[in-house]
Parts: C-alpha cells; structure tokens; sequence
C-alpha cells in the first residue's frame, strides 16, 4: 500500500527536491580501494556470477565497493524515487572550459544562486564570475549542482520562476563569449533520445535474468547430450533476442523521430545587434526573434514584445490556434506592479518547447521577441520526454506473483485487471457545439430566450459577440476556438485584419469587424467606411484563474472606448453592477447548467471619453474589468456522441466503475454524468467544498453539499460548526462525491487522509489540472483499484501514462505518452480493451497453469522412471517438448475475446484459491494413472524387467507405459485450462487450436496402438504385445481428460466454493490489495459521514466558493485608477513617439486625437489574445 501524495521523509535523510512530485533520497559515497580489490577476488572465485548479480543491482555494487561519505566528499551517489527505484551516478567536478556540455566552471545559475555575492545582478550583462570546482552530476536527464550553503545538490533551473515582468524586457541578449559560457553549465539545447547500439542492445537481453536461466538450461541439456531440443531453444531464443533488439531500435527511432528537430534561430547581441545560430546554442536569458512567418518552438520562451498565434497540439492534443501576448512592461507603462514571473501562472504570455508558431502579430519595423527560460530536457517537451523515458513502474500483480510463482517451481525441482474506468467530458461529448440561443438582459431580468440569432436587435449583446473573441485569420481561414467561432459566425458579422500593406507602412490598424451586409472595403479608403463597423483596439487574453476575457473597441464615429467582458456567469455577473443583474440569475443559470449546456455570459462598460489610446494600453485589466453592465447569455449545447451512452451502460452492466475528470465547469460534468448513466437519476451527488485554513487554524474547512434541491430525509440533526447536518437516509446510502479541482488540492496539502473516501465513491472530479488528474489516478491505484484512463490527448499525458491501461482518443503527437491509441475518437474502443485485456489476462493464467503441470508432470515421469533406474529418451523428451507443449500453448493462446463483459472479475493473483487448487487437482488427477500404469504393466504375462545398462538404454515397458500416458495428459492439460465463456471464446472458435489438439491426439494414439517399426526405434519405444493393453491405455488416458475436465468446471471454477476458500485465506493473509472494499463497507456502515448540510444555499453560490472567486474591485478603486491614468495622460505629448511596451515596441504612430475617429481607428493597437481555455468556460 503505498502512500497518499508525496512520501513522507525520513529523518536524518537527504532528499533532492524535497516536497515535490519527483523527491529522491539521496546517499553518498566514496571508493573504497580495499573493497574495490576483494570484489575482483569474489568475481574470480564465483566464475563472474557476483558481477553478474551486480550488472543486475548496481546500487549492491556500489554499497559493496565504496562507503558511505557525506554529500560533499561524494564521487557517486545513490538516488532512490517514491517508487523505491535505485539510479547510480557519478560526480562530476569541473576542471576547465571549453566545449559543449556540462564541464566549464563558469555557469549563470539564475535562480538558486542569483543573491549570492559572486554574480552580477544588473539587467544589461547578468553574467556571473568564476566559481571554481563546481560539482554535479544528471540524473533522468536533469542536472542538479552543489550548492553550498544548503550542503545539498539542487536541481539546476533556468528563469521559468521567481523574476520580475520588467527583469525580462531589460533583458539585452548575451554576447557569443557570455553566451558559451552559459552553455557549459546548461548544455546543449537539445531533447535528444539516444538510439543504442545494437551490440549494446544485445549484451543487454543476453544478460538478463531469463536468458542467462535459458544458457545455463542449454549448456546442461548439451552435457546430457540432449542436443535437438537444446538447438531448438537456442534457435527460438535467438529469433526471440533478435526480435526484441529490432522492436526497441524501431521505438527509439520513432521516438526521436517524432521529438528530434533543430533549425536556425535569431538572437540578439544587445541593442538591435542580431545574429543567426543553431537552435541547440541556446541558453537561458537569450533574446530571440520569432519570425514573421512562424516557426517550431526549440525552448521554452516568455514573449516580451509582439503577440504570436501557436498550435500547441504537440504538448497538449488540441489543434487549436491559440493566442499568446507579450508579458506586460510594468516600467514602461508607469505602473509599480512587479508581478514575480511563474511559468504557469503566466503560460498565455509563453510559447513552449515543441509547439508550432503559425503566424506572428507586428506593427511597423519592430520585431517580436522573446526571452529563453528553460533549455533540453527542462523544457515542457523534454519534460514529457522524460516521462516517456522513465515512467511510473506500474505494479501488475499478475507479474510480481509470476517470479513468486516460477520460485515455488525451481524448489519444487530441487526437491489485467481494469476494472475501474476514467473519462473525460471531451471523449463523452461531440468535439464541436451547437449553437442553442441567447438570453438577453434588460431592466434587471431576462428577456425571453432567442433561439434564431438573426431575430436578436442590434446592440450591445450582439457587439459583445461579434468582438469578445480570439479569432484570427490564417491562410484564408478563420481560425481559433470552436466555441468563439461558433458564437461569431451565428452573429452573421465579418472579420478584417490588417495586411502585410499596412504594417509596412508602419500603420497601427485593429482587427475590423462588420454586419456582412454591408461590402467589404480595404483599409486604404478608411474615410469611407461606416459607422457600424467595430475596431478591436486591445484585447485582455482569457485567463483560467481569473474565468475571463476582455476586449476594448471602439466604434467609428464614437468618442469614447467601450468595454466588452465575457467569461463564467458567475464571475461576470460578480463584476457586475448589482442593479444589472437579473433578480433570477441563479434559477436561469442553473436550469441551463444542469441540463448540460453550456453558459457563457456578457458585460459590458463604456469607458470615459477622456481616456485616449497610449492609456488604453496601459491600463490594467483589474482596474477596468468591474462594474460592469450584464448583458446576458449565451447558451450552447455539448451533445452527447451517439456511442457515449450505450458504452457506459455497458460497462456499468458489468460493474466496472467509471469516473469523470474534467476541467470542464462542475455543473455540465453533472449534467453530462446524469445524461450518460453515470449517475443514476436515483442517487444522490455530493458536492465536497474545500477551503484552506484561515488564522490560526490548522485544519482545511471541507463542506459537503446535495448537489439536487430535492427534499432529503433528516433522520438525525446535530450542530457542525454552527450549520445542521444530516446523515444519509438508510434507504439511499448510495451517493457520489463530486470534487473540483481546488477542492482537491486543498484537501490532498491538509487532510491527505481523506483522499481515500473521496476516491471512493467520487465519480465527478470537475476544474481538474493536468496534474490533478495523475494524482486522482495514482490514489485510486493506493486504494487497490486497477485504472484505465481514457482521454483525447489534451492535457491527459500524465494521467495516461500512469493509469494501468490509457487509452490515447487523439493521434497526435502527445499520444506517444499512452500506452493506446484509437483511430476513432469514441469511447467505443475501452469495451474492446477491456474485453481483450481479460482475454489476454485468463490466457495468461491458463499458459502459466498449463507450463507449471507440464513442467511437473514430466518431472514426475522422470522420478518413477528413475526408481527403477530409468528415464525418459532424448526422442521422448523430443516429443513431449517440442511437438506436444510447444504447439498446443502456442495455438492456446489464439483464442479470441468473449463478445461481452462480464460482471464477475477475472482471476488477479496466481497465488490464490483458484489457480493454486487447480494445479494441485491436476497435477493429483495426472500422478495417479501414471503411477498405476508403472505399477499395472508390470503384472501383464509378457512384462520384462528393466535392466540398467552401461549404454543409457531406457527401452522398456516401463518407460513405454509412464510415456505414452504422459503424452495424453499434456493434450488433456491444453484442453482443461482452456477456458471460455466469460472471458475468452469457447475452443471450438480456435480453428487452429482445434486441429492442433486433433493432430497430436491423433498422432499420439497411432504410436500407441499401431506404431511402425521405424518409428518406434525414432522414438526409442518399445511397444506392448497386447492389443487390450494398448487399448487400455487409450481408454484409461480419455478417462483422465474427462475427470480433469469435470474437476476444473465444478470444483475449480466454482464460483461460490472458491469465494468461500478465498474469504478464508483472505482473513489470514491481508496484504491491503483491496482497501478500497473496506472503505466500502466503512462507508456503508458509517451514516453520519459525510455530514452533509442541510443549510439553504444555491448550486451557483456553491461554485462560485469552489472556484475562490474574488471580486475585490470597487466603484471608489476604479474611479481613482481612472483619475491617475487621466491626470498622466495630461503630461504626454500629442506628437510622442515613444509607444507602448505593453501593446509592442516599436510603434511608431500613436493614438494622436482622441476626438478623431477616423485617425484613431486607423492607428489602434491589436493585440490578438485569448487562449483557447476560453472553451472551459
């Protein structure tokens, strides 16, 4: 049982990254000569099997050759993961310079050391001095150094944290000479995946475990002078290494293949000093220009001048164009905000490793920049590299119980799994959306809704529409969200965007958007355009924590800007002036939501007059995102795709858990798990509210709402920190938690505990992360639950990756990270893999029992043989081997799926009831004929004794007898474990199983009654005189099948004496396998938890907590924002050239009138910006 979230660390103990995902212990160690020669005597006097032991656990060979030694003297350190993992790497210590790669003792480390007196903090040359001696070493791709003053090793870091907005756009550039020596710490900025050698593949299957077991097997069967069967495991072996060599190159190519790519790349050199250089010399803090006509992102870069519009399908599966802007100048634009800089809290102003920059957004001569912040491997591309490379071990206990298994064998000779699926709204739901209506607001209510768009009357609702969007247009086409294009092009308006033309002649133009109806006309002949057109001056990108976006246009003719907000209902209607918003909000709001629609709402503010163009691109959203008009809904509807439902019901059927984790909003993930049969329409959702702790508290505040306002029966009330509580009615116990993603994280930091229950009986988890979603998948793996994770690639890599069986709905290229992948974007395709898994799983154990009996049965052959001094002849042994075994468990292995799922789970451990009393009845039904017919034949009138021999002869009746019985209960072994129905086919679909089994019956009954002369001097046989004893055996070898046959189906397969036998041994054996059935029936038996509020509150307040919405803003706080921003603006000169940072350097015409219209739609600002999480709404 493993533990929830990070392992908690032992004291006394050293860890690398402490606190985090990937927290290692780290030990030291130093050579130790004396050690180091007595391990070459133990290799020597072992014959090099204590190094082959320790090529299998380096870590031992480390232990044994070095001791331990404090972190700063160490020349190799240990490192041991949360998943008991060991990794050995040695210590660098750099010597000089020169060269690519990590050995310079010159480094920029800018985010552990910046304080530190041995660098230089200034903005225009942040280039450190010498720091001699330094000393690191990599582990899975990532570099850590020592660091001094914490007497630890650190992981090195570029400047994706903990950096001021206006550091970076002091940024200069790095001169070639700073720029190596940067690059000796950093190394080259490549994610490269290292092909190996064939002769280096080779070396390694030879010496696994496996193969070093079949050499030893092969050189002991030659010096027995079995030589055919040892050549044919020597064939089959090679084939199989040559095989597994060709299969792993094919990966590691296609891997890099797929992830491989360098190109030429501008940098500055400071001022407007620009050169070109390979992709892989970058390093952090470079300034580089993106060009015009886009590219293939090499690193990780914030923008700090320009916007860009990106396809990030590489990273997260969605082919969208998504809009990112520059990081605000808070120097330029007047403001004192020095926002610290975080890679993902400001990822919309960042274009990662691995994405695809379609089109760039300039104004004039100036060029769109970025600065480097990370490099290799630290990228967002090399970090879903590594987790390709090093992945979560899954833990099947079908293969741990195998080792145990083959164990048990060797002392004997000396002497699946899915059935919990997760979902995603995007793989339940049709990709696109449907446009179902608007609903505007008027007077504080609701107009009624209007389904036909064209019938909505010009206004501030349809101009919120038209411009409240990130669309833009790329090669003809307008692109960008689906729900933004949907929502314009239901508005019947059109979209211009300046030309090449424009920018060259240094014109600021803004996005243009019109009535269709009226004729197209080019920007040239400004003067002549009509008043109903809408310039998008700037654009505020939508943004997940703050659930919004927001544009300011400007109409011609008008003589002020006007504000267009849309977002969550809920945030917009809590940005909205009181008077505003409907009385009825919540009841509309809800009615939409918990059918499953979409809900975006619309606000709307008329910004002063006075305020002219350069302020608008200073001003901050914050300030100006308030008291806003509500202008209402726009409804969409998410339809469920035809094979949504029946698959669930499906799977449901079978009892197969299947949970939903979205970052969808928390009542359409109800509404769809309601609407698919995810949630009975019966049983009851409670919501699980989560607050950090406040004060002096220590414990997070975690409240448990009905997620329905239908009337519950309160059987008990008692006072819960001043709120009633009821307890689950006895009559419905049956009840789902529904978590959002803040929840979440709040109760995973303070009350881990919990996890647990959650997992449980949660079935909705809705706003979740990217990371969330792995950590719900491994908790629920804590709790004994096998998980397959079904998504469409968006974000899901992590949680694919860790589910037992992830199935990739998406073939881009982020499906490398799944295990699966489905050519169909339905969910069809995981009744498949289930139904196939279990096959697959019952074939297993079948192959296994039938190996394990084969393997005994022949021992047992050969100790009666050898009580009388006899053995079984290398023809024999021939026969057994290679035409009996190796065919029937190679066809036993073809039979297909059962078309349906079953309820019952599939047998999980093969150290259990089922398998262990199935080998044993076996083996017992096996023992017994083979035992009489030694004995019986000895009694016939024409029985002759065995005489042992100097020749190793073994002809004898004896032989004969213990043989060809033998040889028919391998067929019988075949047939008896073969199982069918539920899981597998019956055997008669297995065509070629059947004429497999037909044959060497067929086969075996002519050598015992009719054999040839020649074939029974191949066989070394000596046949029986007697007719009726011939026949004998035969009838006595059909006996024994028929018995094996009745005692697996009846005793074995006995559903209910093997869940008896089971219960039994489960009480004296618990090993935690199955906690999740104890919470169970803790929960079950437990009705005052969850204590469930009974207080009145309504879904959308509920919500509104959840997400931690602030609305902080105030009519006072905005007034005097806007009264410093007019007063400035009254110190800028009409004629100033200086432009705005925030909307790009380099612009040259600014906003020169306000009272202008026409110059002022002619020189606005465009700043093109709202992500595509806009569809998270």
């Amino acid at each position: 049982m493993g533990q929830m979230g990070i392992a908690p660390m032992v004291a006394g103990h050293t860890y690398l990254n402490p606190g985090q995902d990937d927290q290692m212990e780290v030990r030291g160690y130093r050579l130790s000569l004396g050690r180091y020669y007595l391990s070459w005597v133990l290799y020597f006097l072992t014959v090099g099997l204590l190094r082959l032991l320790f090529y299998w656990l380096p870590h031992r060979m480390v232990e044994f050759t070095h001791t331990t030694c404090p972190l700063s003297m160490a020349t190799t350190v240990i490192l041991k993961d949360q998943y008991d993992q060991y990794f050995v790497t040695s210590v660098n210590t750099n010597s000089g310079t020169g060269g690519r790669g990590h050995s310079s003792s010159k480094t920029l480390m800018f985010n552990r050391f910046k304080k530190s007196d041995n660098f230089d903090q200034t903005f225009d040359n942040p280039v450190v001095v010498e720091v001699p001696g330094m000393r690191w070493f990599v582990s899975k791709k990532v570099k850590y150094v020592w660091d001094e003053e914490q007497q630890n090793f650190v992981r090195l870091r570029g400047l994706e944290v903990g950096h001021s907005f206006s550091y970076f756009h002091q940024l200069q550039g790095f001169t070639v000479s700073q720029q190596a020596e940067q690059r000796q710490m950093y190394g080259i900025n490549s994610v490269a995946v290292h092909v190996t050698p064939i002769i280096v593949l080779l070396f390694k299957e030879v010496l696994s475990p496996f193969y070093i077991f079949q050499l030893f097997s092969m050189i002991l069967w030659y010096v027995e002078g079995y030589v055919i069967y040892a050549s044919c495991i020597l064939v089959i072996s090679s084939i199989s290494i040559v095989v597994t060599i060709y299969q792993t190159r094919k990966f590691q190519r296609e891997l890099r293949n797929t992830i491989s790519s360098s190109t030429l790349v501008t940098v500055c050199r400071g001022e407007d000093v620009f050169d070109e250089i390979q992709s892989e010399d970058l390093v952090p803090g470079d300034v580089i220009e993106i060009p015009r006509r886009g590219c293939m992102m090499q690193c990780d870069c914030v923008l700090i001048s320009g916007n860009c519009i990106v396809n990030e399908s590489m990273l997260t599966g969605e082919s969208v164009p998504i809009t990112k802007t520059s990081i605000p100048n808070p120097i330029v634009g007047g403001g004192v905000d020095e926002t610290s800089f975080s890679i993902k809290k400001h990822s919309r102003h960042v274009l990662f490793s691995g994405t695809q920059v379609i089109q760039t957004r300039f104004y004039g001569s100036q060029r769109v920049k970025a600065v480097v912040l990370q490099t290799g491997f630290s990228t967002s591309k090399g970090e879903l590299v590594r987790s390709i490379l090093y992945p979560k071990p899954v833990d099947f206990k079908f293969q741990r119980h195998s080792y145990y298994f083959v164990l048990v064998l060797a002392l004997i000779a000396m002497m699946g799994f899915i059935y919990t699926i997760i979902l995603k709204t995007g793989t339940l739901t049709e990709d696109g959306l449907n446009m179902q209506g608007v609903v505007p607001a008027s007077g504080a209510k609701f107009d009624p809704e209007i389904r036909d768009l064209t019938l909505l009357p010009k206004g501030p609702l349809i101009e919120a529409m038209a411009t409240c969007h990130s669309l833009t247009i790329i090669e003809g086409q307008l692109m960008g969200d689906p729900l933004d294009l949907i929502m314009f092009n239901a508005t019947n308006w059109e979209l211009e965007e300046p030309g090449e033309e424009e920018s060259r002649f240094d014109m600021i133009v803004p996005t243009i958007v019109r009535p269709k109806n009226q004729s197209g006309l080019h920007y040239a002949s400004t003067e002549q355009l009509q008043g109903e057109d809408l310039g998008i001056v700037r654009q505020f990108p939508f943004s997940s924590s703050l659930q919004r976006m927001s544009v300011i246009t400007r109409q011609l003719g008008a003589q002020h800007f006007n504000l267009f907000v849309k977002g969550s209902p809920e945030m917009i209607a809590s940005l909205s002036l009181p008077h505003s918003v409907p009385l009825n909000f919540h009841d509309v709001l809800t009615k939409y939501t918990q059918h499953g629609y979409r809900v975006i709402a619309f606000g709307k503010k008329q910004l002063p007059s006075k305020l002219r163009y350069a302020k608008i691109q200073r001003l901050q959203r914050e300030q100006v995102e308030c008291n806003l008009t509500f202008l209402g809904l726009l409804v969409m509807e998410n339809r469920l795709k035809p094979q949504t439902t029946p698959v669930i019901h499906k799977l449901l059927e079978a009892n197969i858990r299947t949970i939903m984790v979205t970052g969808d909003n928390m009542l359409t993930a109800l509404s769809v798990a309601r609407e698919c049969g995810m949630v009975d329409r019966t049983d009851k959702i409670i919501l699980v509210q989560a607050s950090p702790p406040e004060g002096q508290k220590t414990q997070a505040e975690i409240e448990f709402y009905y997620a329905d306002d239908r009337t519950k029966q309160v059987e008990e009330v008692d006072k819960h920190e001043g709120s009633a509580v009821i307890s689950i009615d006895e009559d419905n116990k049956r009840f789902h938690f529904a978590v959002t993603g803040k929840s979440w994280g709040v109760i995973r930091q303070y009350q881990p505990e919990l996890l647990s229950k959650l997992v449980v009986r949660g079935t909705v988890f809705a706003r979740m992360s990217p990371d969330q979603k792995a950590q719900l998948i491994e908790v629920l793996q804590e709790v004994g639950y096998h998980v397959g994770m079904c998504g469409d690639g968006a974000n899901d890599c992590g949680a694919l990756k860790a589910a037992h069986a992830g199935i990739s709905l998406s073939e881009a290229e982020a499906s490398v990270a799944s295990p699966f992948t489905s050519r169909t974007p339905t969910i069809e395709c995981v009744p498949s893999v289930i139904r196939e898994g279990r096959c697959s799983l019952v074939t297993a154990f079948g192959i296994f029992k039938f190996m394990a009996c084969y393997s005994m049965n022949q021992f047992t052959s050969v100790m009666i043989l050898y009580w009388i001094g006899a053995n079984l002849t290398d023809p024999e042994f021939l026969y057994e081997d290679l035409f009996l075994a190796t065919t029937l468990f190679i066809t036993f292995s073809w039979t297909g799926p059962y078309e349906e799922l079953a309820k019952q789970l599939p047998p999980m451990s093969l150290i259990s009831v089922a398998p262990i009393l199935s080998i044993i009845t076996q083996m017992t039904v096996m023992i017994v004929p083979q035992a009489l017919a030694f004995l019986y034949v000895q009694q016939q009138p024409w029985f002759v004794p065995f005489q042992q021999n100097e020749d190793n002869d073994y002809t004898s009746y004896e032989n004969s007898a213990v043989f060809l019985l033998s040889a028919y209960q391998y067929i019988t072994m075949s047939i008896t474990f073969s199982k069918g129905a539920p899981y597998r086919k019956t055997m008669f679909s297995n065509w070629l199983f059947l004429g497999n089994i037909a044959v060497c019956t067929a086969v075996t009954i002519w050598i015992t009654m009719y054999p040839t002369e020649q074939f029974a001097d191949v066989l070394d046989l000596k046949p029986f005189p007697s007719i009726s004893f011939r026949a004998l055996v035969v009838g006595v070898a059909f006996i024994n099948c028929l018995v094996s046959v009745i005692l697996e189906m009846f005793i074995v397969d006995n559903t209910s004496m093997r869940d008896k036998c089971g219960n039994a041994v489960g009480q004296c054996c618990k090993d935690g396998s199955y906690q999740y059935r104890e919470i169970e029936t803790e929960l079950k038996e437990d009705p005052s938890w969850p204590p469930v509020s009974c207080k009145s509150i309504d879904l959308a307040t509920v919500f509104q907590r959840l997400e931690n919405l602030s609305h902080t803003s105030t009519t006072q706080q905005y007034e005097d924002y806007l009264e410093h921003i007019l007063e400035s603006d009254e110190e800028d000169k009409p004629d100033s050239r200086r432009g705005s940072r925030t909307g790009g350097e380099g612009v040259q015409q600014i906003f020169n009138n306000s009272h202008d219209p026409n110059l002022g739609l002619q020189q606005c600002n465009t700043t093109q910006g709202v992500g595509s999480q806009s569809t998270r709404l």
